[in-house]
C-alpha cells in the first residue's frame, strides 16, 4: 500500500510538472538568462585596464564600446520578454529600458570614436544610468520588494 500510495505521488508530481506553470518557467529562465548575461558583460567592463598610453586607451575604448553593445543586446532582449499577466505593468519599463540602453551605446560610441566628447559620454552616462534603474526597479518589484528604497 506504501508503495502504490509513493508512485502515485510521483506519477502526479510528475504530470503536474512539479507544480510550475510552463509560461513562469520560460519567464524566469529568461529573466535569469538576462541578469547571468549582464553580469559578465558587467564583470568584464570593471576587468577593463587603462593605462596612461595611447595605445591602451584606445583598446580600453575598443572593450568598452565593444560590452555596450552586448548590453544593447542584452537590454533588447529583456525588452521582448513576454511578462506574465500579473506583471504585464513593467513591460513598457522594460521596454524603455532597452530604448536607454541603445541610446546609451550609441552615444557612447559617438564620445569616443572621433576623440573624446564630454558631453556625449556625458549624455551616454545618463541614459546607461536609466536603463539600469529601470532593469533594478523591474527585478526588485518581481522579487515582491519594496522600491521607495532603492538607492537612486
Amino acid at each position: 500500500m506504501r508503495k502504490k500510495i509513493l508512485l502515485v505521488t510521483a506519477c502526479l508530481i510528475l504530470l503536474c510538472g512539479c507544480g510550475q506553470n510552463p509560461i513562469d518557467a520560460k519567464f524566469d529562465s529568461e529573466i535569469n538568462t538576462f541578469c547571468e548575461s549582464v553580469s559578465t558583460i558587467g564583470a568584464r567592463m570593471d576587468a577593463i585596464e587603462v593605462d596612461a598610453e595611447e595605445s591602451s586607451i584606445r583598446y580600453a575604448a575598443s572593450d568598452l564600446l565593444s560590452c555596450l553593445d552586448e548590453l544593447e543586446v542584452e537590454f533588447m532582449k529583456f525588452s521582448h520578454i513576454d511578462f506574465p499577466e500579473e506583471f504585464d505593468y513593467l513591460e513598457d519599463m522594460a521596454d524603455e529600458a532597452g530604448q536607454y540602453m541603445a541610446e546609451a551605446a550609441a552615444s557612447y560610441h559617438r564620445a569616443y570614436e572621433d576623440g573624446y566628447h564630454r558631453e556625449m559620454e556625458e549624455y551616454a552616462r545618463e541614459n546607461y544610468t536609466r536603463a539600469c534603474r529601470r532593469v533594478t526597479v523591474i527585478l526588485a518589484l518581481l522579487r515582491g520588494e519594496d522600491i521607495e528604497n532603492l538607492q537612486q
